[in-house]
């Protein structure tokens, strides 16, 4: 008899189990941010399409890619802030190294750093004050080369 309450409890959570995989955070993050489409103009030469989560209010800001355990390749977060200001941020709880933008609100790159370490605390800031952050896979910006003279082309983040 108590082995087949057991058994009924496993089968009751295993779903609950079958949706924190990969598959359901990421259904997660659908769920939770808006999404939209920016081109990073990396110089005159060259332009990339990223798919964007976005991080509006403070509660999606305070998530960001927290337990992400993979971000697909041109896919990123970028949080948009109604005004400047010197924008920090860390990786706790992130379990994946990323690339962070910091860009003014004009959409230069105001300053990048590179490979942040998973589950750091370590806050990573701008140095100046900017109205939007981008986080791409650990990377990208050197591969793509985004940098300063970089630009974000977006439309809809007002």
């Amino acid at each position: 008899m108590k082995t087949l309450q057991i058994a009924t409890l496993l089968l009751a959570w295993l779903p609950l189990v079958a949706q924190t995989g990969d598959a359901g955070f990421k259904d997660s993050l659908d769920e939770a941010f808006g999404s939209d489409s920016v081109v990073i103009a990396a110089n005159e030469h060259a332009c990339w399409s990223f798919d964007m989560y976005v991080a509006r209010n403070r509660a999606q800001q305070m998530r960001g890619l927290m337990f992400v355990r993979e971000l697909p390749e041109f896919t990123g977060m970028i949080f948009v802030y109604r005004r400047a200001d010197i924008r920090s941020m860390w990786m706790k709880n992130t379990l994946i190294p990323l690339d962070m933008l910091f860009v003014r609100g004009d959409g230069t790159v105001s300053s990048v750093i590179a490979d942040t370490t998973p589950h750091s605390l370590d806050s990573r800031s701008s140095n100046e004050p900017v109205n939007f952050v981008i986080e791409l896979n650990a990377g990208t910006a050197a591969k793509l080369g985004i940098g300063t003279e970089s630009r974000i082309i977006f439309t809809n983040l007002d």
